[in-house]
């Protein structure tokens, strides 16, 4: 299982008469779409920069509707990506005394001669570069040693609080997709992660480990979910806000 960036549109108009405003679950992302029913043959689906849109014939049921749109879980997945990353925030340049925030709090990132070696402070990072080293690439290799030093505390921590076993962890660098889990292979986490505040990474945690025991977005995996994190609803609000506003460079 998956969980995935929600798509940072515009907000959205009052359905007009004949349309409708709805939610469909594909993987581990909930995508609203507006459902406009008419004299039309066939369902259509179109993705602009207000989100997803089908159209239906008048009497095609609900749950014909919503099979259509599972089948193309990929291609509306991809498309609302692709909107998504046409708004992405300016890029970032890295320079001494730049500001970014880190679980929750900010990090100062200083810029030094050395011989390309990061150095941790209280609320600093200082990268010791040698002349002519981009900053960007040392940068992202020390908030990545950080992310997996602190996202495997996390799985550890939490893991037996789920009646599991803290599995294999990976990182990933994937723009639009926060975590996956597979009882195979284990979880990958999203390294952008540690500029979010520490409620909403253990959110992540606790999502995905919950999948090792419930493959699927059910019920009883809510359910477990809540048992370890109570204010979940809360933290999944705000990793759908921060989400358009990952700093990059």
């Amino acid at each position: 299982m998956q969980l995935d960036l929600p798509l940072a549109g515009a907000p959205a108009a009052a359905p007009a008469a004949g349309e409708e405003m709805r939610r469909i679950a594909l993987g581990d992302r909930i995508v609203p779409y507006l459902l406009r029913r008419g004299g039309r043959r066939t369902i259509g689906l179109s993705i602009d920069h207000r989100g997803l849109r089908v159209g239906a014939p008048r009497r095609t049921p609900l749950a014909e509707i919503e099979a259509l749109i599972r089948r193309h879980a990929d291609w509306v997945a991809d498309k609302l990506d692709e909107w998504r990353t046409r708004r992405r925030p300016e890029p970032i340049a890295i320079a001494d005394g730049v500001r970014l925030p880190f679980l929750g709090g900010e990090l100062l990132v200083r810029l030094a001669v050395g011989a390309n070696r990061a150095v941790w402070g209280t609320g600093t990072l200082t990268l010791c570069l040698k002349p002519g080293t981009a900053a960007g690439g040392p940068l992202e290799r020390a908030l990545r040693e950080r992310a997996r030093e602190h996202f495997a505390a996390r799985l550890v921590h939490h893991a037996p609080r789920l009646g599991v076993v803290a599995p294999p962890l990976a990182l990933s660098s994937a723009r639009t997709r926060w975590g996956s889990c597979s009882r195979q292979s284990g979880i990958r986490l999203n390294w952008r992660l540690i500029h979010f505040p520490e409620p909403v990474v253990d959110y992540v945690v606790v999502h995905e480990l919950a999948h090792l025991r419930h493959m699927n977005h059910g019920p009883h995996f809510w359910s477990l979910v809540e048992t370890v994190c109570p204010d979940y609803r809360a933290a999944r609000a705000e990793l759908r806000r921060l989400a358009a506003h990952v700093p990059h460079w």
